[in-house]
């Protein structure tokens, strides 16, 4: 089982579609194990983003993730990441397929509604920033 840490962002927190986007999560068979809504420090994000912090378009990315609640979540799953970014969609709305997260919730490239994690060493790495083990819930496995 892959695990993947997602993030509903401020615009699609303020927007109401948090359950809608974790249901589409769910309906592509993720388990959900951790759910929960908290408004990100700047010394939090700037750890999360932190392999973008030489990149122009990092204190903006700051400014917004930080501009108001996010939803945080972790699913499993059989090829969780993999499965999770294709719900997703392209990292630029304008981009992405019909149906997808981003497509349907995202309004441009900085406000795209969703963060999903982009390996497993990243997923187990922003796991640990949001969760402690001990939110992370074990589903007996039929």
């Amino acid at each position: 089982m892959e695990r993947s840490l997602v993030l509903v962002k401020p615009d699609a927190v303020e927007r109401g579609f948090s359950g809608a986007i974790i249901g589409r999560i769910e309906e592509a068979g993720m388990k959900l194990i951790a759910l929960k809504m908290l408004k990100l420090s700047r010394e939090n994000a700037e750890q999360h983003y932190s392999v973008h912090s030489e990149k122009p378009f990092f204190p903006g990315l700051i400014n917004y993730i930080t501009s108001g609640p996010i939803m945080a979540a972790v699913f499993e799953g059989e090829d969780a990441i993999n499965t999770i970014r294709k719900v997703m969609g392209a990292t630029n709305p304008e981009k992405a397929d019909t149906g997808t997260i981003r497509k349907d919730f995202g309004t441009d490239i900085e406000r795209n509604a969703v963060h999903g994690s982009d390996g497993p060493e990243t997923a187990a790495q922003e796991i640990k920033l949001y969760f402690s083990g001990i939110e992370l819930q074990n589903y007996a496995r039929k």
